[in-house]
């Protein structure tokens, strides 16, 4: 043997080894003790399963200490030519085959491989996500910019918000001839009475002054942004009108939609207060038009970009001197806030932001002040969208507390539930009288949903109680018979939208749902006292006052609200597609309790009369208060 072979390749042998190898030791036979494997083992063809291959040495017996370290300097200098080798080639390996099976702990280079290839494909896969994610990533960082122009790329953040909002394509509405400007006006009045009222996401003097110049097409270049808004406030007005699809109403809205959406690439461009108003209005109208586009896609849209521009905090007073002026701001991001609280809640599902990320003071009283020629009278403190804030206020604080924060049962959730409900209460006694009817109503409606809302079970509060059955048996009833009305009564004068269906389809489950608890309890009408209470701890709501003005009996209110918001669901059904579903839905969850209540009906006719109820005393108005807030507070901008 040449001497470099051997000084490569050294013969390991011990002149006396200390111990035999397990198989010779086993078979009784000399062995000589060479490594990597004795001449016993390579004779057999069984080197692997001799034990100074593997340092398996017998009990108690250790080899040679030379020996031992030349082995392992042996295997370490074998695992570092290894890792040498395919550090360079880390990134090839995606040709590799990966391992099918998880290497033996005692093979040190299947174990190298094996993280080798497990690095390969993080690399891989965050490659993957990186490339996925490089368009969303650059537009979140230029959402604060302008220099993202429609002319510099394929993709603008109108294509992306419209691509991922959009449910089903606009029919094509060249050939339509425009509403006339008599018309226009009149849907323009409808929308500032019931819309504006309580979104007031823009000037209304800059509007009607667009308005005039986009029908005198006056020689003044109107913007983008100012296309749009005009635009999609005839759409909202007119769509809000709408009783069927596909009426005349319905058909403006497409109209003027479609019309709006020419001008999408400037007026939803990042890094301008038109932005967040244009996406307001983009959201409200998917709201009446769930079949052309997403409300839950677009409010996220537009809560990221208040958050872009930083409108969920206020400026420091010596950013923003002119009071005019933070007050829009304001009421821009409130808008917002509480449509995302809305459509939120509607939908079961988290806010986009929550009130811990937030500081923003009311905006002043004053500053809802409404033109004369348009409402009749200036309305200050009690503007709707301000009794709107404060409402949605009140959701959002029980809504995060009970469904969207820990999922441990709370320590006494009968007294969290009845101080919400004392508070809400106690706002809605003290709405002002120059509210106007149908805004009063929609308020009224609003504070029944939400105490349905929160005495239903949850996993803070799990455990019901008959009285808190009671309740919801009581609210749901007259919520339920309340839309059956409004739906039946031709154009609404407040702003209904498709979400009201998903309203009346939960609290009618609801009303299901404790029926099928307490069927017997609730059904016989008898009087179920409120849970005892300590002394300093907030009391048990009364019942409602009971609004149908009848001596029914239960069963037959309760059959009279199932039919009622069957026929209400099936009304929306011919509005809105998704309505049809909730009612199909609805029927089939209800048809048994109904030929239970129709049976028990046509007993209490053969046995007795109809059981006669008192009905208790109107509740007195109170003084009003802000619910869960310190008003000083927030008018420092400190929550």
């Amino acid at each position: 043997m040449p001497r470099s072979s051997f000084s490569e390749n050294p013969l390991l042998r011990v002149s006396r080894p200390v111990s035999a190898c397990s198989r010779c030791r086993a078979a009784k036979v000399k062995c000589d003790g060479k490594l990597p494997a004795c001449t016993a083992c390579e004779k057999a063809g069984r080197e692997s399963e001799c034990s100074s291959a593997n340092d398996q040495f017998a009990r108690g017996k250790e080899r040679s200490y030379v020996a031992a370290l030349e082995l392992r300097i042996e295997k370490l200098e074998r695992r570092l030519a290894y890792a040498r080798s395919r550090k360079a080639s880390v990134a090839q390996h995606e040709s590799d085959v990966p391992p099918t099976q998880e290497p033996d702990r005692k093979d040190s280079l299947a174990t190298i491989r094996a993280a080798i290839h497990r690095k390969a494909e993080r690399k891989r896969e965050n490659s993957d996500v990186n490339s996925l994610m490089s368009d969303f990533g650059f537009l979140s960082i230029n959402a604060t910019t302008r220099d993202f122009e429609p002319s510099m790329s394929n993709m603008t953040f109108a294509r992306l918000v419209l691509a991922a909002s959009s449910n089903n394509p606009l029919p094509d509405t060249q050939t339509w001839n425009a509403p006339s400007r008599q018309e226009g006006l009149t849907i323009v009045q409808f929308y500032m009475s019931n819309v504006y009222s309580l979104y007031p996401a823009f000037s209304e003097t800059t509007f009607y002054a667009l308005l005039d110049q986009l029908y005198n097409q006056q020689d003044r270049s109107i913007k983008d942004p100012e296309y749009w808004l005009v635009y999609m406030v005839l759409a909202i007005g007119s769509a809000a009108q709408s009783q069927v699809t596909n009426d005349a109403h319905y058909m403006n809205g497409l109209y003027f939609v479609s019309k709006a959406l020419q001008y999408a690439d400037r007026a939803l461009m990042p890094g301008y207060v038109t932005q967040i108003q244009s996406l307001i209005l983009l959201t409200q109208y998917s709201m009446l038009d769930p079949s052309h586009f997403d409300s839950w896609h677009l409010i996220g849209f537009t809560c990221r970009a208040v958050v872009d521009l930083g409108f969920h905090q206020d400026p420091p007073v010596e950013q923003m001197p002119d009071k005019a002026q933070l007050d829009s701001r304001r009421k821009i991001f409130y808008c917002v806030y509480s449509l995302d609280r809305s459509i939120s809640m509607v939908q079961a599902r988290a806010f986009s932001f929550t009130d811990a990320s937030t500081n923003v003071a009311w905006p002043r009283p004053q500053s809802f002040s409404r033109r004369a020629s348009i409402t009749g009278q200036l309305l200050s403190g009690s503007e709707p969208a301000f009794l709107l804030f404060q409402l949605r206020w009140a959701q959002s604080h029980w809504y995060q507390a009970l469904f969207q924060s820990d999922t441990m049962p709370l320590p006494d959730s009968d007294s969290y539930i009845w101080q919400i409900c004392q508070e809400m209460r106690q706002w809605g006694d003290a709405l002002p009288t120059s509210l106007p009817v149908a805004m009063r109503e929609l308020f009224d409606l609003e504070l029944r949903y939400s105490y349905v809302y929160c005495l239903a079970p949850s996993a803070r509060a799990p455990y019901m109680s008959n009285y808190r059955r009671l309740l919801i048996f009581e609210h749901a009833l007259a919520y339920i018979d309340r839309m059956y009305e409004v739906s039946r009564n031709g154009t609404p004068n407040a702003f209904y939208s498709s979400h009201d269906a998903l309203r009346v389809f939960f609290m009618a489950n609801q009303f299901l749902a404790v029926l099928g608890e307490a069927e017997d309890l609730l059904l016989a009408g008898v009087t179920i006292a409120p849970p005892p209470t300590e002394a300093r701890k907030p009391k048990p709501p009364p019942l409602p006052v009971r609004t149908d003005g009848s001596n029914s009996s239960n069963v037959e209110r309760s059959l009279s609200c199932l039919e009622k918001a069957n026929e209400t669901l099936s009304k929306y059904g011919q509005r809105w597609d998704d309505s049809s579903s909730l009612q199909q839905a609805f029927e089939m969850h209800s048809r048994d309790l109904i030929g239970r209540l129709r049976h028990r009906q046509q007993v209490q006719q053969r046995t007795s009369p109809p059981q006669q109820s008192v009905s208790p005393p109107m509740p007195v108005p109170r003084e009003m208060r802000w619910v869960d807030v310190d008003v000083q507070a927030m008018m420092r901008g400190n929550r």
